[in-house]
């Protein structure tokens, strides 16, 4: 079969494109309530990051998986709180479980200040996030999608 020159580069630079990988990959991490907990969590997360190849800006990753486990740590009353990264498709997406029952609200914070303006750089931040309710209190989350291939 002969093919028109167009159609045919077409067909060939489409069976080379590269593609991602579809498999849905995940971690589930206890974290120790205490003050190591957001630091574990952001080892993690760079961890699995570089190990999946993950095509998203790992210091934003970062930064709001650090957010959500210290809100969680703010309301957990238990002893631990659990982290789920998973990767697949086109994004990143990080879940924190906690066992309250107040739903998160973004709070507008003044600019220089400590505390408070975790979620308002969440919904900033990230391609999307928000919470669920869990048999054992709620998890809160937040997507990135992946970047363009450069």
């Amino acid at each position: 079969m002969h093919l028109p020159e167009q159609i045919r580069l077409a067909w060939v630079m489409d069976t080379m494109a590269p593609t991602r990988p579809m498999v849905k990959r995940s971690r589930h991490i206890s974290l120790i309530a205490g003050p190591t907990a957001a630091a574990e969590a952001r080892r993690q997360v760079q961890e699995a990051i570089r190990t999946w190849e993950a095509p998203v800006d790992r210091s934003i990753a970062i930064l709001l998986t650090s957010e959500l486990v210290t809100n969680a740590l703010q309301h957990e009353a238990g002893d631990t709180v659990l982290l789920v990264i998973s990767c697949g498709g086109d994004e990143f997406c990080v879940h924190v479980h906690d066992t309250s029952r107040a739903a998160p609200v973004p709070v507008e914070a003044p600019a220089d200040a400590e505390k408070g303006r975790g979620l308002l750089l969440t919904t900033k931040l990230s391609t999307e996030w928000g919470y669920y309710w869990t048999a054992a209190g709620k998890a809160v989350y937040f997507t990135l999608s992946f970047e363009a291939d450069p």
